[in-house]
């Protein structure tokens, strides 16, 4: 009997998206609280922003009919500074002291700043002329009162959340982080600092999961490490279920090795397969399912193909869970190649590679001489994923290209 045919990179990813019947709920968090939280629901000025008309340099405020010529001369009346504006009003033939920020006193309608005016006194000697709405700042002029200014699905930075302060908002509805539960399974894996035994090796894969998960804006959940038995890992999977996660994700075992152990684990335990191998390289044993309200994606154990199935899937699972439209979004861009390259195979190949400034603009990919799936030196030193389609014919250097930055993806 054939195998059953590799489900191709995007049907899987739209598969994963789709798992995901409703964004986590939302939950309300105070501003000092909210960079990096994805929004529950719009955010809408509470005010006008600025409030009132003021001067974006120090100067004088006047009536720009006053000043049309050179050498205009002009009689200081007050002064106009921020948190103490000028409470009378700028006459025919009159000006106001004014600095950055203050408000543009009443019949004032442009400001000259202060490098191109002399002083006597209370006389002031324009050095050029000054049209209507010179370095004013209007009311409103950033927004308006009601006016939306971030939408829901948004994750907020802190230039949206200083936004969301100047908008009067102290609170700000946000979706619940994902719980994102992470078991590695394997008798070979120790933890960090742990003695190693013979042929053991230090698990690694977890903390890349969950710096992945943590930047995907998720709260990752350890698991700690299963060994190769079905009753350890069905004691693991009890434990996923009482840690109410939202998804839960395995590290290993989803091959179809004599140990490999844990899909079967999940099938035994009533999971509905949804997917189970990938067109791709490294990557291909992924697996998507579900196993009561969890969404459970199992990644190759492997270092790089895990990382990488991690940002590629696990990744845009986490910014659905979140309610993000753009949870999808290729994240690839073009490049070139910087060295000659044979042709693909019938997978779609995700290789480490390296980015150098190209003269054109564009980053030049070196591909890393090794691609083993296990080495964790050469995933941390590569800069990008060279991202090549099935059946791709050679390329030569200097051929445009498409990369994935690692850096982007919060790898």
């Amino acid at each position: 009997m054939s195998a059953a045919p590799l489900t191709s990179v995007d049907e899987a990813l739209a598969r994963v998206l789709a798992s995901v019947a409703t964004p986590t709920e939302p939950e309300e968090v105070e501003l000092a609280e909210a960079c990096g939280r994805t929004l529950a629901s719009g955010v809408a000025a509470r005010c006008v922003q600025p409030p009132f008309a003021n001067s974006a340099m120090d100067g004088y405020a006047l009536r720009a009919e006053d000043a049309t010529t050179a050498s205009a001369r002009l009689t200081v009346v007050g002064e106009s500074a921020a948190g103490r504006p000028f409470s009378g009003r700028v006459r025919r033939g009159e000006a106001t002291r004014i600095f950055t920020g203050a408000p543009l006193p009443e019949g004032a309608d442009a400001v000259a700043m202060q490098e191109n005016a002399r002083r006597n006194g209370d006389v002031l000697i324009l050095d050029a002329p000054v049209a209507p709405g010179t370095h004013v700042r209007a009311r409103g002029g950033d927004f308006g009162a009601d006016e939306i200014l971030l939408r829901s699905g948004r994750r907020l930075t802190a230039r949206d959340v200083a936004l969301a302060a100047a908008a009067n908002q102290p609170t700000l509805m946000v979706r619940r982080r994902p719980r994102v539960a992470i078991l590695a399974n394997g008798d070979e894996l120790v933890s960090p600092g742990a003695a190693l035994g013979p042929g053991q090796i230090v698990s690694s894969n977890t903390y890349a999961v969950a710096g992945i998960v943590a930047a995907a804006g998720g709260a990752p959940i350890d698991l700690g490490i299963a060994a190769d038995d079905p009753a350890a890992l069905a004691n693991k999977l009890a434990q996923a279920v009482a840690e109410r996660a939202d998804a839960l994700v395995t590290l290993g075992g989803a091959s179809v090795g004599d140990h490999d152990l844990t899909r079967q684990a999940l099938l035994d335990a009533g999971m509905d397969l949804a997917f189970w191998r990938v067109a791709m390289r490294p990557g291909k044993p992924l697996f998507l399912g579900r196993l009561g309200a969890t969404i459970v994606l199992g990644l190759p154990g492997n270092p790089a193909p895990s990382t990488l199935c991690a940002l590629l899937f696990l990744r845009p699972l986490v910014r659905a869970l979140l309610g993000d439209p753009e949870a999808g979004a290729d994240p690839s861009e073009p490049a070139r190649l910087a060295t000659a390259l044979p042709a693909n195979g019938a997978r779609r190949d995700y290789a480490r590679a390296t980015l150098t400034r190209g003269v054109d603009g564009l980053d030049l990919a070196t591909p890393l001489k090794t691609q083993d799936a296990s080495l964790t030196k050469a995933l941390a030193d590569a800069d990008a994923l060279l991202v090549r389609p099935f059946n791709a014919p050679a390329a030569s250097a200097g051929d445009l290209c498409r990369i994935i930055r690692l850096v982007a993806l919060g790898a």
